[in-house]
């Protein structure tokens, strides 16, 4: 098998990342992710894993789409995939020998195991000085908390988030989605671009630090704010936010919707839209901060309101004002709504050994090509174990394929047995 087709496809200049090589060691989710948006946008993944089972999100499942967990094949697709055996000192020079042919290098182990592998950055970038090496961790590469193990969990709850997520009277809830995970895996993203924009200056590569607590911390600048600026604890407050009133969810007569009036215009058309005028200028509820002061009181009135209507009927009222407002949707009816697939956010991978299957679409659009731009319109399926090997050896090395048989019968690396179509 050869993929000529797939290193075009990965080339196609219209997109940004065009020509942005990326040998990545990372696994589970924060730097896959990290690399799917830069494989999204035109940069060739090297995926490398181990012979060994591969990246532990290869086991997260079900659910399953055939046999591959549908958790690795969407964070995972439009990758080369590569195995080689960082036990044996032939693999580490094979991986420096890739590393020579390199933009970036991502990996996520714990502090120091790269160095421990001879894959640290010292020892890349004596072989790359251009090379950009980042490494996403939980606690970052120095500090007390360096060794410590994390994992998406771990740091909601260690960056004060479980704290302030759930209800008033309930425990620690989690935030649905692996935010600690994924906010590292976007500022890894801006890392490598802001190193590359520096490259582009000084001609040199350089060492990119980033962690998940540090994610957390940043991205939760504004519950910081809160508490720095009273010295006062937040708590869990539901759908509600501690700074604006009304700013939640409410339930209809049939099912709930949220409404955000986040300015006093937006207050003024709210009470045009449920036709009180008299809560417009009521001493109580006159401005924001009367609302915050009083927010039991006013949203016990709204909520009693909303109660005798369904919650279309609102959000038609409320939409007519411009109001903010949304249902409280399941993921089924944002699959299903026109904007999604207007957007391009659930694709259908086609040439899959699985079948076809959909997976979620590129954030960012261009105005280039606008949709086709997009880089998701036919994105290609996550690699088997080491699927792309040979082809990666012949392509960016030069290896013949005598010298690629010799390293697979001395198990240096790993070549799937069946490979499917790119």
């Amino acid at each position: 098998m050869t993929v000529p087709a797939a290193h075009e496809s990965a080339n196609d200049p219209s997109k940004p990342l065009a020509g942005l090589r990326v040998l990545d060691f990372s696994h589970a989710l924060a730097g896959p992710y990290c690399t799917l948006i830069l494989a999204e946008y035109g940069a060739e993944i090297y995926k490398l894993e181990s012979r060994d089972g591969g990246d532990i999100g290869r086991g997260w499942g079900p659910p399953n789409y055939g046999d591959q967990s549908s958790f690795f094949m969407g964070l995972n697709r439009g990758k080369f995939g590569i195995s080689i055996d960082l036990k044996k000192p032939e693999g580490i020079e094979l991986c420096l020998r890739l590393v020579e042919t390199m933009d970036v290098l991502l990996e996520n182990f714990r502090p120091g195991t790269m160095e421990r592998l001879g894959l640290g950055y010292e020892a890349v970038a004596a072989r790359n000085p251009r090379i950009i090496y980042c490494s996403i961790s939980g606690y970052g590469q120095d500090g007390p908390s360096r060794n410590e193990p994390a994992m998406d969990l771990i740091v909601q709850s260690s960056s004060g988030l479980m704290s302030i997520t759930g209800t008033e009277d309930g425990g620690p809830v989690r935030c649905g989605y692996s935010v600690a995970d994924v906010s590292a895996g976007m500022f890894a993203i801006m890392g490598i671009l802001m190193a590359l924009r520096s490259r582009d200056k000084t001609g040199r590569g350089q060492y990119i630090d980033v962690s998940m607590f540090d994610s957390m911390i940043s991205g939760m600048t504004s519950c910081f704010m809160i508490y720095l600026g009273s010295n006062t604890l937040p708590k869990p407050m539901g759908s509600a936010y501690p700074t604006i009133v009304p700013y939640r969810v409410f339930s209809g007569k049939d099912r709930d919707f949220s409404i955000a009036i986040g300015s006093e215009k937006l207050w003024t058309a709210f009470c045009a839209a449920l036709q009180r005028p008299d809560l417009e200028h009521h001493p109580d509820y006159a401005t924001n901060r009367l609302r915050v002061k009083n927010r039991a009181a006013i949203e016990g009135l709204l909520s009693d309101m909303f109660r005798t209507r369904p919650a279309a009927e609102w959000l038609a009222i409320l939409g007519k004002q411009g109001i903010p407002c949304s249902l409280v949707r399941n993921l089924r009816e944002v699959v299903e709504d026109p904007q999604s697939d207007f957007r391009g956010l659930f694709p259908t991978v086609q040439n899959s050994p699985v079948g076809p299957h959909r997976v979620t679409g590129a954030p960012i659009k261009f105005s280039r090509g606008k949709k086709a731009a997009s880089a998701a319109q036919s994105p290609r399926t996550a690699p088997m174990l080491g699927e792309h090997t040979r082809e990666t050896l012949t392509d960016l090395l030069g290896l013949d394929a005598e010298s690629i048989g010799k390293l697979v019968e001395s198990g240096v690396v790993f070549q799937a047995k069946e490979s499917p179509s790119v």
